[in-house]
């Protein structure tokens, strides 16, 4: 099941203009240019429940987590610096995972990416 997770996330974040992916603490992470914006987890930090953790605008987090705690959480490590954790399972909102993970980049992508977004 995580393996079908993170492919959907990958696939989402490969669409984008200039974004790579790395191993980072021994989770696959996405850059934008040469900033870091999505992280995939297993389910490690998060009761065994695979999810992705973005990097949204301030003020995001603390909204996402109020709508519904259920879905969004502050995650360990990041969730200090307004990253967002995104439960996926039971069932995530794949057209909500896209919004949020094309969000984070826009916050950390070059110019010159964003302007091939257009």
């Amino acid at each position: 099941m995580s393996d079908d997770l993170l492919g959907r996330v990958r696939a989402i974040i490969e669409a984008l203009p200039e974004t790579s992916e790395k191993l980072s603490h021994g989770s696959p992470t996405w850059w934008g240019g040469k900033r870091t914006f999505a992280t995939f987890h297993s389910g490690s930090y998060d009761e065994g429940r695979p999810g992705v953790w973005i990097k949204l605008p301030e003020g995001a987090q603390e909204d996402l987590i109020a709508t519904d705690p259920d879905r969004f959480y502050r995650p360990k490590y990041l969730g200090h610096k307004g990253w967002v954790g995104v439960r996926l399972v039971p069932r995530a909102n794949w057209a909500e995972v896209e919004s949020l993970l094309v969000e984070g980049y826009t916050t950390v992508a070059p110019k010159r990416a964003l302007d091939q977004l257009k």
